[in-house]
């Protein structure tokens, strides 16, 4: 036998060597959607504000129910409404038009304090090195704004309810279902787009003060916009609050001030693209990589 003969029996009759290093490990795959990725983002949104339920929960519903309480008083039994509105009870009328308040508030804040901590605390690389893709980050986001303004939402209306502040009979449940939810999501996203764009806290406040305020103290929240004139009515009508405050308080009395169908298209048609805005943001990494 040769030695080369020699060589090759001995390799042969020698145990194979099996690779168990990280190299022969699989790799994750995943699919379409990164369903687990997204899930924990959505949990860490959720789990973020419950952390301190007190301060993002219970504190708006008291405000929504000292709202109720202070125009209860003020006004009593005397005020009924005329127009569209005809011998209903002022507070009735109100009661949806501050639940709606409390949605557009609460999902701004979620997303909006949500990103201005991650920028400042240089956090946002735990969301953006993980293989999310900017939808699954969008949907994520959005998805705790959803969450928490639709809960503070209906604390506060079971709080309204059972407390006698307002009677909340439920004349049709999709105008509620449908316009709560484009609340939160057009406000969600309003929120990620002020939270990806400012770059401190005062920047956010500014948003607060002169966009969302404003659009909710004239939208027909406290008042019946007929009231104003013809100018101002016409502004209102162009306000994106006021279809959300007048389709959602159409669910509980039955009545409103517009066509709910315009309402449906309109406020479908900002959702959509106010969730396309946030995720081209997420998709070109504006102000979030460098």
């Amino acid at each position: 036998m040769t030695p080369t003969d020699s060589a090759t029996a001995s390799a042969s009759a020698a145990p194979a060597i099996t690779a168990t290093g990280p190299a022969s490990r699989s790799v994750r795959q995943y699919g379409a959607v990164n369903g687990l990725g997204l899930w924990t983002l959505f949990k860490r949104e959720v789990g973020r504000f419950m952390k301190v339920w007190m301060q993002t929960i219970l504190a708006p519903v008291v405000t929504t129910l000292l709202f109720m309480t202070v125009f209860k008083l003020a006004f009593g039994d005397r005020g009924n409404l005329t127009g569209d509105f005809e011998g209903l009870s002022y507070n009735d009328f109100l009661a949806p038009g501050l639940i709606v308040m409390a949605i557009l508030q609460n999902a701004f804040q979620n997303t909006s304090s949500s990103l201005v901590q991650a920028k400042f605390n240089a956090t946002y690389v735990d969301f953006l090195m993980p293989p999310l893709s900017p939808l699954e980050l969008t949907a994520g986001f959005l998805g705790g704004a959803i969450v928490r303004g639709l809960l503070v939402a209906l604390i506060s209306a079971i709080g309204i309810q059972l407390s006698g502040l307002a009677n909340l009979s439920v004349a049709h449940v999709w105008p509620i279902a449908w316009f709560s939810l484009t609340a939160a999501i057009v406000l969600g996203a309003l929120g990620a787009i002020g939270g990806i764009w400012a770059d401190k806290f005062d920047h956010l406040s500014a948003v607060t003060n002169f966009v969302i305020v404003p659009l909710t103290f004239l939208s027909g929240t406290f008042y019946d916009i007929k009231v104003m004139t013809p100018p101002f009515q016409l502004m209102a009508h162009l306000d994106p609050f006021f279809y959300m405050i007048d389709g959602f308080r159409y669910g509980f009395l039955g009545v409103a001030n517009s066509s709910i169908l315009t309402g449906v298209l309109y406020t479908g048609g900002l959702s959509l693209i106010s969730v396309f805005a946030v995720w081209a943001m997420f998709r070109s990494g504006y102000k979030l990589k460098a």
